[in-house]
């Protein structure tokens, strides 16, 4: 019983942590101390958010699936190309520094470009996402294949385990927990790759919508698409962590 008292306080830290940082907020926007025009108080945003919900809806649903797409086909990428990368060797040489090199190019100034290669609609914006994701995911599940015990690898070929058993049984369980900790960042970048791509050319999307609502100095509404946009992280971070139980029944058991 103690310790279910210890967790609940625990897990209610954080909701306190945001109300009191709302109810700050609100404290200064309604005394003026900082100016309505500048930020907006979170009565406003809220009424901002359910006036222009039905647009917010709309371009949430272009949002979200450029986010998805582009999440499952650069987490496909970075795991496919961390499996062969770990069987061989001379082309983890080969492509490892291309790929830390990849990583140094801003994302502002790459998404105009494959604006202009691949034009407006929804395929640059999954691209960006893609390059934004596979390299944490390729790159956690490298080191979590070489975090492996040599020991276990030799039980299994003393054996007579083939290169595939191996990885299933001993590479694929081991490095979960890197996977998933990659994962729960790309989540994150995923959307944050959406929402930059928007910004810089498209027609639809909240990135799209918040460039239109800057250009008119609707912060409030800003601030909504701000909103928005973490609630959408969350709830995708959440999947991912029904995944992870999911999938690792052996990390709940271990607590």
């Amino acid at each position: 019983m103690p310790k279910k008292r210890i967790n609940t306080n625990i897990n209610l830290i954080p909701v306190a942590t945001i109300l009191m940082i709302l109810a700050v907020w609100q404290f200064v926007t309604v005394k003026n101390i900082v100016p309505a025009f500048m930020l907006p108080s979170p009565k406003a945003v809220l009424q901002a958010l359910l006036t222009d919900w039905p647009q917010l809806a709309a371009n949430a649903k272009v949002t979200l699936l450029e986010a998805i797409l582009g999440l499952l086909a650069g987490v496909l990428l970075g795991f496919v190309l961390a499996v062969i990368m770990d069987h061989i060797h001379w082309l983890k040489q080969a492509i490892y520094p291309l790929l830390v090199l990849s990583q140094t190019i801003p994302t502002v100034a790459l998404a105009p470009l494959l604006i202009i290669w691949l034009g407006f609609g929804m395929l640059p914006k999954v691209v960006l996402i893609i390059l934004t994701i596979f390299f944490p995911v390729a790159l956690s599940l490298l080191n979590g294949f070489a975090a492996i015990d040599p020991d276990e690898i030799l039980l299994l070929q003393s054996m007579g385990a083939k290169s595939y058993q191996i990885f299933w049984h001993i590479k694929l369980p081991a490095s979960l927990g890197s996977f998933f900790a990659a994962l729960k960042i790309a989540v994150t970048y995923a959307l944050i790759g959406a929402v930059v791509s928007e910004w810089l050319g498209g027609f639809e999307g909240l990135g799209v919508y918040m460039t239109r609502v800057r250009k008119s100095y609707s912060f409030d509404k800003m601030f909504a698409v701000i909103f928005l946009i973490s609630a959408l992280s969350l709830l995708l971070l959440g999947a991912v962590l029904v995944l992870e139980k999911i999938s690792m029944p052996w990390k709940k058991e271990q607590k």
